[in-house]
């Protein structure tokens, strides 16, 4: 339990959390939005789901104004977390947030503002802590094999969305030798049976998933009459509080976002996600039987 250990390919670190015999909460994305972690936790206590069964895929620092204080509470919080982009580079004091944005575009430009609030909020001794976490978390459920990982095994700051090709998400799977993918770093909750295999991104709870509601998103796997079943959430929260911390910080885009649910740039979104701008996501479970997966 909790060993690390190394795997073919890169990045290497892997922890193995070993068997979960009860339902996981699983979240991308706090992204320094600290009043939408709270709720996170009001939510996790209010399900009884213990603390040890809850995962986040990543980037608990990013776009919204309360950095220092998102990493003490997920630090005192008893989640298991891998590191995104944004854990990775600020422990390592690069001066960009790694996210994949293209350069000069607009997602670019406004990463400077939260991304230096970051750098700056966090201490020495959070930044030691977000690069001692894992890349990889591996675990076993319902006798299948679930691998977490950020962006892709092959780029911390890959973008999956759901239109990326299936092609693309079944080799990775297959590279990781996992029967269930989570993945984080696009932001968007979704579900996908690719073969007989699973690709699941829980959302993000720092940032609306550009559907138009301020609502963020966050995932319950647990078996339900011998059926797998992956079960989207979404989770109300304080989010004009959030966005006043923002606004005074000059964080005028991001802020924005949390109120309209739209994103200030759609630079990084394919265009099936573009067209899907503003449409509201439905809650919505997946179910698998176990011989299918």
């Amino acid at each position: 339990m909790n060993d690390v250990t190394l795997e073919s390919f890169s990045p290497p670190i892997t922890q193995d959390l070993g068997e979960f015999d009860r339902p996981i909460l699983v979240f991308g994305g706090p992204y320094s939005n600290l009043q939408a972690s709270k709720a996170l936790l009001e939510e996790v206590a209010r399900l009884g789901i213990p603390s040890d069964h809850v995962i986040c895929t990543g980037d608990i620092v990013a776009y919204c104004g309360n950095p220092r204080e998102t990493v003490d509470l997920m630090q005192e919080s008893g989640f298991h977390f891998i590191q995104g982009n944004c854990e990775e580079n600020l422990s390592n004091a690069i001066d960009d947030c790694g996210c994949g944005f293209d350069e000069g575009s607009e997602c670019a430009i406004l990463s400077d503002k939260w991304y230096a609030l970051a750098q700056a909020e966090t201490t020495a001794e959070q930044k030691d802590w977000m690069g001692s976490l894992p890349h990889r978390i591996a675990f076993t459920y319902a006798g299948k094999r679930f691998h977490v990982l950020h962006g892709s095994n092959r780029d911390i700051s890959e973008f999956v969305f759901p239109s990326t090709a299936p092609s693309k998400k079944a080799a990775i799977i297959s590279e990781t030798g996992a029967d269930v993918v989570l993945a984080g770093h696009s932001g968007m909750p979704f579900t996908q049976e690719i073969g007989d295999k699973i690709w699941h991104n829980a959302g993000v709870i720092g940032l609306p998933p550009n559907d138009g509601t301020p609502r963020v998103w966050y995932s319950i796997i647990e078996m339900i009459d011998g059926e797998l079943v992956f079960d989207h959430c979404a989770l109300d929260y304080d989010h004009e509080a959030a966005a006043e911390t923002m606004r005074g910080l000059g964080l005028l885009e991001y802020a924005e976002a949390l109120v309209s649910g739209i994103y200030p740039s759609q630079s990084i979104l394919p265009p099936d996600e573009i067209e899907k701008t503003a449409e509201a996501i439905p809650a919505s479970s997946l179910r698998v039987t176990l011989q299918d997966v």
